[in-house]
């Protein structure tokens, strides 16, 4: 057993895996401590990855040498496209999975991975030495020395969870909450909270009638996570849809006298875009229903998730409204839902390497920075290994800008605003977000992960080429015109204006309703060139056609405001010397200790006359 790592990483959820596998794979070792290794990247939640901005974050983590992408291809059993009818950056790829197959293939993929040793314990202190973290010690009294330490607690730090009037420690059902940690943080100076989330009952699939739900299958032609090349789905599991009603609604209001959170018991913030079935009901009053879907555990379990009716009403009542739901008339319940209350620590007081400004050598990532849900915890975890690794090698960190990635996006917002409600990612949130699609991920970051030895050389090329490619599509669309007889019968049958004269096919693209595939079956050249490529090549190119205005605008807007985040901003600042500065500003400016006056610029409540101010003062 060794005593000594470069890396250690506390908590085996979905951030602690990236990070741990991030870090080993640049060359430390690294040492993965879990209460648990059974439940190695456990989906304690929902048996899916990505969804909207979720789906990106999974793509990038992958473009960028993590594994969850993998992952998630090798345990789906569905896919999705979700948003097609909306524009491209509005496309967000989603998987159905088998919840024991994706651990299964993520502790594989760790022993896998050389670099990573496992030890089975709960951490219980750090070992801090001249404000810097050197390991931790363990629940049976074992110390390991490390050069640097992430946290990834998830759910866990002193986790409590509730059901009715019932409350008992854990970390999720089954397991026990983490003790310790949170106290010896706050002895170092860390302000912590506490934040709330839940989940619903566990329904057995047999005792169904699915004829009266309606079926939502995956898409026709799966694709996938990951772009290295992984075997695209042949079969898949499909999903249903019913919705609550108002017998559904006054059988759950008879339990909110003994609801935790109606009592006052539960004191932490919940997410505000994944309420509990009971506050659906109180905030939209006004709704008769509420949709709710029916997700399949794995390929050969019979367990269901039923997605949308979280709650941690007492179980006799979840059972009984349950039973008045289209479709589970003869519901039985494999467990009920709860709610779970956890620690979690301002994000504000982490550098934009997710290192804490308070302790050097210690990193927090996932659910202890107050987010929610597993894409942007490994999003985070694989940061965090980096960095750590960076740190310890004395080599430039590793951050990500707004307009190159989601995670930058999330890791930004979560130091520069911080947060009171767990945070979720949203398309909405990127202002860049047509320069961030899921199409171009590996296009955008995997040069990045290539500098920094996650990305391979095969992985290098396979990207160089799919951009070569792409560049040929577009090409031979400038190049080859279209005349009037040959297009003008496929336009008028999209609703499209007939053209009088030739013109170039990448004039013709760029319309609303006109497909690539289509308007290469009325040229025969066109036909010739797209031939030669893949299904994703084509649609990049497409998207790279169509958009190439609004992205060339997007590209010199983040230009412009990227100039502030080159204006760096001395550490020793004393703000409250300029005295033109806002009270607030003074405030604010002193706790968040922003490295750039672009990042000054998003903390909220900093006004521009503030900026103005701390551009004058850095002599601008």
């Amino acid at each position: 057993m060794k005593k000594e790592y470069d890396v250690i990483v506390v908590g085996g959820g979905h951030a602690g895996c990236e990070a741990v596998a991030a870090a080993a794979n640049m060359g430390s070792n690294a040492l993965l401590i879990t209460m648990n290794m059974d439940t190695i990247a456990q989906m304690s939640c929902n048996p899916a990855m990505g969804g909207v901005a979720k789906g990106q974050i999974v793509r990038e983590i992958d473009a960028l040498g993590g594994y969850s992408g993998i992952i998630s291809d090798k345990s789906a059993i569905q896919f999705k496209m979700l948003n097609r009818s909306k524009g491209p950056a509005m496309w967000s790829p989603r998987t159905q999975n088998d919840r024991m197959l994706f651990s299964k293939e993520w502790r594989q993929a760790l022993e896998d991975t050389k670099g990573v040793d496992f030890w089975q314990d709960m951490v219980v202190d750090l070992i801090v030495e001249n404000g810097m973290c050197l390991g931790v010690k363990t629940q049976i009294g074992v110390e390991f020395r490390s050069k640097s330490v992430i946290l990834t607690n998830g759910t866990f730090l002193n986790g409590l969870i509730h059901i009715g009037e019932k409350q008992f420690g854990g970390g999720r059902a089954g397991a026990r909450p983490s003790v310790g940690l949170t106290d010896k943080l706050i002895n170092l100076g860390f302000k912590s909270g506490r934040m709330k989330t839940g989940t619903p009952p566990r329904v057995d699939g047999r005792s169904l009638d699915y004829s009266k739900m309606e079926e939502q299958p995956g898409d026709e032609k799966p694709g996938c996570f990951s772009y290295k090349d992984m075997p695209k789905l042949e079969n898949q599991r499909s999903c249903f849809i019913s919705y609550t009603n108002q017998n559904v609604h006054d059988v759950l209001q008879t339990g909110f006298e003994k609801s935790p959170m109606f009592a006052g018991r539960i004191q932490g913030l919940g997410p505000r875009y994944c309420p509990s079935i009971e506050d659906k009901i109180v905030r939209f009053s006004e709704r008769e229903r509420h949709q709710l879907f029916i997700e399949p555990e794995g390929w050969t379990t019979c367990e269901i998730y039923l997605n949308g009716f979280s709650t941690s009403l007492p179980e006799e009542v979840q059972y009984e409204a349950m039973q008045l739901i289209p479709g589970f008339e003869n519901a039985k319940m494999f467990r009920p839902g709860y709610a779970i209350e956890y620690d979690f620590f301002q994000p504000t007081q982490l550098k934009n390497t997710l290192e804490t400004k308070l302790v050097q050598g210690l990193y927090f990532a996932g659910q202890i920075n107050g987010t929610t849900g597993y894409e942007e915890a490994a999003g985070q975890g694989l940061m965090a290994g980096v960095n750590a690794h960076l740190k310890i090698n004395n080599k430039v960190p590793f951050v990500l800008k707004r307009d190159q990635a989601y995670i930058g996006v999330l890791i930004d917002d979560l130091i520069t605003k911080g947060t009171t409600e767990p945070y979720r990612m949203f398309t909405s949130r990127a202002e860049y977000r047509i320069l961030l699609r899921q199409d171009n991920a590996d296009v955008r970051l995997t040069p990045l992960a290539f500098e920094l030895g996650l990305a391979d050389e095969t992985r290098m090329r396979q990207v160089e080429l799919k951009r070569k490619n792409i560049n040929k599509i577009i090409k031979d669309f400038e190049k080859t015109s279209l005349v009037p007889d040959e297009v003008n019968t496929y336009l008028s049958k999209q609703n499209s204006s007939p053209i009088k004269q030739k013109v170039k096919a990448v004039s013709v693209i760029t319309r609303p309703n006109i497909n690539i595939n289509d308007l290469s079956l009325v040229n025969q050249k066109l036909g010739e060139s797209i031939k030669e490529h893949t299904e994703e090549e084509i649609e990049s190119a497409e998207i790279l056609m169509k958009y190439d205005g609004y992205i060339k605008r997007e590209k010199d807007v983040a230009e412009k405001i990227m100039r502030l985040e080159n204006i760096k901003i001395y550490d020793d600042i004393d703000y409250s010397k300029l005295s033109s500065l806002s009270a607030e500003a003074v405030e604010k400016l002193t706790h968040v200790k922003p490295k750039t006056v672009g990042q000054a610029s998003r903390i909220s409540g900093i006004s521009p006359s503030d900026i103005s101010v701390l551009m004058v003062f850095m002599g601008r």
